[in-house]
């Protein structure tokens, strides 16, 4: 309701500076005081103040010189205008609101933020972390990896990217919203020899990635 007042009384404020300019032609002054009543009118509705009744150039009508037939009937079509402005808003509101509605089921509204502090797992060697979403129920993930390589010594590969390991899914539609149950599941990839306790050079294999740890958090 506030901002309502607000928004209206800055229009008024304009209003007021274009007809105290004194460079309107006689027309369009006549049409802009009527904007400027009709305003006045359906704020004072909306407030609950008393409706003012006006003649036909926007002036208010003196009860002392007007007889009560006159004031009936101009308070009957000031009060049919305030109702009809109070419609066409709501109607406006409708059709925002629907619109609205309709861009929300047609693109993605809702994104998962993810930051990776640390991988406190023991490893010993480097390691490829992938994080995703799960649904658990139909047994599929639904959305892509987010893939963070992670060295032996227990930093990213990419040291430039140390604290800033941020990621965010933007998978989640509307479609997405009505699943029953929704997962993040972060997997561990060990990258390098066949066994962690092969010392022998001649068996020393590397690069091969051996599936090491999984872990998951329900959503919803």
């Amino acid at each position: 309701m506030f901002c309502s007042v607000r928004h209206m009384i800055y229009d008024l404020i304009e209003w007021r500076s274009q007809i105290l300019s004194g460079t309107l032609p006689q027309d369009e002054l006549k049409e802009l005081k009527k904007k400027v009543t009709a305003k006045i009118d359906y704020g004072n509705r909306i407030l609950d103040l008393d409706l003012v009744v006006r003649d036909e150039d926007g002036n208010i009508l003196d009860p002392e010189q007007t007889s009560t037939i006159s004031l009936f009937r101009a308070h009957e079509i000031a009060s049919k205008q305030v109702e009809e402005r109070l419609q066409e808003e709501k109607s406006q509101k409708q059709n925002i609101d629907i619109n609205r509605q309709a861009k929300f089921a047609a693109t993605p509204s809702f994104a998962l933020f993810v930051n990776l502090k640390n991988v406190v797992c023991k490893i010993g060697e480097d390691a490829e972390v992938l994080m995703s979403l799960y649904d658990p129920l139909e047994s599929k993930f639904i959305s892509e990896n987010y893939l963070v390589r992670w060295s032996s010594c227990g930093l990213p590969k990419d040291i430039d990217r140390l604290h800033n390991l941020r990621a965010v899914f933007t998978d989640l539609g509307s479609k997405d919203l009505k699943r029953e149950k929704i997962s993040f599941v972060c997997q561990i990839v060990r990258v390098g020899r066949m066994e962690l306790r092969d010392n022998n050079t001649r068996k020393l294999t590397s690069g091969l990635r051996r599936p090491f740890g999984v872990a998951g958090n329900s959503l919803h």
